[in-house]
Order: structure tokens, then sequence, then C-alpha cells
């Protein structure tokens, strides 16, 4: 089992915004069967640590390429990409192996 986190860096004064519209892309694709649960959190300004920043995580058996044969994405997902983009300063994808109790 793994976690998948998804960075994104915002520009100053854009996390809420993100995080809202992470929210609404992530919703897409678990409407489309594309993603498990998942949480999105975010720091604007207003607590200790990194700021302007909104992470999006969620756990999957296995990593398969976005790219893959057959995937048809969520057009919903991809128009709220496109309004998520201006707003960042960076983005990085973390991939962690999970412990499991067996």
């Amino acid at each position: 089992m793994y976690l998948i986190r998804r960075v994104f860096n915002t520009k100053p004064g854009e996390a809420r915004k993100v995080a809202e519209l992470v929210q609404r892309q992530a919703q897409a694709y678990r409407d489309a069967g594309q993603r498990s649960e998942f949480r999105v959190s975010y720091n604007g300004a207003t607590l200790p640590g990194d700021q302007n920043v909104v992470i999006l995580d969620w756990t999957d058996d296995a990593i398969m390429s976005p790219s893959r044969h057959g995937l048809v994405l969520s057009s919903d997902a991809m128009a709220l990409g496109g309004e998520i983009r201006p707003l960042l300063e960076s983005q990085r994808i973390e991939f962690l192996e999970m412990i499991t109790p067996s």
C-alpha cells in the first residue's frame, strides 16, 4: 500500500484558493473512480511551518502512470488543473510505502 502526496507551493496569498480547487479536482477524480478517499490541507500563512503550501494525499495499492493505456482522465479534473497551475510557484509528488499490520 502506498501513500501518494502532492505538495503545491502557491503564490503568496493563494493557498486557500488553491486548496479549494485541489479539493474539487480530487473529488472529480474520485467521482470518476480514479482515486481513493483523499485529504486536502493547507497553510496560508497563519500557522508555523511552511507557508503558502497545499497538500493532497491519498492511498493506493499500486503506483500507476497517469499516461497508461486505456485511462481516460476526467475532463472536469483536467479543467480544474488549468485553473490551479497559474496560482503555483512549484509542485512535487511523493510516493511513500506504508507499513501494513500483516
